[in-house]
Parts: structure tokens; sequence; C-alpha cells
């Protein structure tokens, strides 16, 4: 099982996003968007920390504690809903539908974990997260790196 850690950032929030997925100290995966938000870019690292593990598997260590929520707590409900909450929309749709898609299927295979971790306190691995997600907000891509 891939050990991977993902992060987000928008800045300014909302404005131009990026996100970022670690493996072993270094980003495997990269992305941005020209109009986003930082709870869009921190959903969005947690599909690519999927999608990157496939079939292996992983543990995702995210500070979103809002991600991990939507995917153990509240998402079954809206789908069982017909993707509905009882007060409003659900925001950012089309992320929750795609990253509990991957979710559901990697659960089932007992090939995925979720541990959340406090956000900007020193922790190396999230920090770096943090870092790369704001050099992907600003274009930057891993043939660079």
């Amino acid at each position: 099982m891939k050990v991977l850690w993902t992060d987000g950032s928008a800045s300014p929030n909302p404005g131009p996003g990026g996100f970022a997925v670690i493996e072993d100290g270094k980003p495997v995966v990269l992305g941005c968007e020209k109009d986003s938000t930082n709870i869009r870019m921190e959903g969005k690292a947690m599909i690519a920390a999927m999608k990157y593990a496939g079939e292996e598997g992983c543990e995702i260590h995210s500070d979103s504690e809002f991600w991990i929520n939507v995917l153990t707590k509240w998402a079954s409900g809206w789908k069982a809903k017909g993707w509905k909450k009882s007060k409003g929309e659900i925001k950012n749709l089309d992320i929750v539908q795609e990253l509990y898609g991957l979710y559901e299927e990697l659960i089932r295979k007992g090939k995925v974990k979720l541990v959340w971790v406090r956000g900007h306190v020193g922790t190396e691995m999230n920090e770096l997260a943090d870092v790369w997600a704001n050099r992907a907000r600003r274009g930057e891509t891993l043939e660079e790196v």
C-alpha cells in the first residue's frame, strides 16, 4: 500500500489553485486550475492520490478534515438521496462524486486508509505537500522537478 500525502492551495481563495501528492518525500502528481478554491484543490489532490495508487491502494495523509468527513460520514447519505442533502446544494458535487466513487471501490477492497493530520504544525511531509501545492498553483509541473 502506497503512503501518500496530499494538499491543495488557492491564493487568493477563490483564485488560482494547485494540488500535490507526495510519496517518499517527492511530488508524484501535481495539478492546477485557473479559477479554484482551497476545498476544490484538496479534493482534487485526494482524487489524484487514489488514481495514482490504483490497485495497490493507499494510505492518504491529509489535513483536510472536510474531505475525510465527506468520504467517511456524509457522501453515502447524499448518494442514497440522489446526491442531495436536506439543506441546500452539495458544493463541488463533481469532485464529491468522483472522489466517493474511487473511495468506495478502494474501501470495498480494503485498499484505502485516510489519516487526518493537523496542518501547518511542522509535520514534514504535510509541509512538503503544502509547498508543492503552492508551486503547482504557480504553474510548476513534474517535468520541472
